[in-house]
C-alpha cells in the first residue's frame, strides 16, 4: 500500500557499454548496439542489483537503456516502464562525432560551450538546463506514481551528473567534477516532492 507521505527511492545507473562507447563517439538521441562486454556487464549487474528490493525498473526509451535493463531484468523480473524524457542530452550536428574531433574542428566553439555550465548546448542541439528540467519532472512524476516505492532507473552518464549538479548544488562545467563514476548505482529520493541526493557511486558494477 502506498503512503502519501513516503520517500520514494530511485536507484540511478547508466546502460552498458556500446558499440559508440568504446569508440569513444558521442550518441545523444542516436544508438549504438551493446558490446558483448556490455551484454555481460548488464547480466552481472542483474545478479548484484538483486541483492535489493525493487519494486520496479524505469528505463530511458533509447535502444541501449533498454537492451541493458531488460537483461538486467532477466534476473530481477520487474515490470519496466520506458520515458523518453530519461534520453540522454541531444547533441545536435556533434552526434556521431568524438570529442577529439570535435576540438579540432570546432575548439573555439567548444571551449566556449563548456564554460557555459547549465547553458551548456550543442548546434541545432539540447541545453543542459533542458535535460535536467526534463528528467527531473520524470522522477517527480514517478514519486507521486509509485509513492513509497524502490525504483531502478537506467539512464546515461549526462541525466546522471546533471542531476547529481543539481542536487549538490554545483554549476556542471568542464573543470567541475561532481564525482560521478562511470558504472556505479547512486541514490536519489524523494519526499514530499523534493529530491535528495543520498548517495553517489553507492554501488560499484564493474
Amino acid at each position: 500500500m502506498d503512503h502519501p507521505n513516503a520517500t520514494t527511492r530511485f536507484g540511478l545507473i547508466r546502460h552498458a557499454e556500446t558499440v559508440w562507447n568504446r569508440e569513444k563517439r558521442i550518441q545523444g538521441h542516436q544508438d549504438s548496439p551493446l558490446t558483448p562486454e556490455g551484454e555481460r556487464m548488464a547480466d552481472t549487474w542483474g545478479r548484484l542489483l538483486g541483492a535489493f528490493c525493487w519494486d520496479r525498473i524505469l528505463s530511458s526509451d533509447s535502444g541501449r537503456a533498454v537492451a541493458t535493463a531488460v537483461r538486467i531484468n532477466a534476473h530481477l523480473k520487474l515490470p519496466i516502464d520506458t520515458h523518453p524524457r530519461l534520453r540522454e542530452l541531444d547533441w545536435g550536428r556533434w552526434t556521431t562525432k568524438t570529442v577529439a574531433q570535435l576540438r579540432e574542428e570546432e575548439g573555439q566553439l567548444v571551449a566556449a560551450q563548456e564554460r557555459a555550465g547549465w547553458d551548456f548546448q550543442p548546434p541545432e542541439g539540447e541545453s543542459r538546463r533542458s535535460q535536467l528540467e526534463r528528467s527531473r519532472q520524470v522522477l517527480l512524476e514517478a514519486a507521486r506514481l509509485w509513492t513509497g516505492h524502490s525504483i531502478l532507473v537506467v539512464t546515461h552518464e549526462g541525466i546522471i551528473k546533471s542531476l547529481a549538479h543539481f542536487l549538490a548544488g554545483t554549476e556542471p562545467r568542464t573543470t567541475a567534477s561532481v564525482g560521478v563514476q562511470p558504472y556505479r548505482l547512486h541514490w536519489i529520493s524523494v519526499a514530499d516532492g523534493r529530491l535528495s541526493l543520498d548517495g553517489l557511486n553507492a554501488l560499484a558494477l564493474a
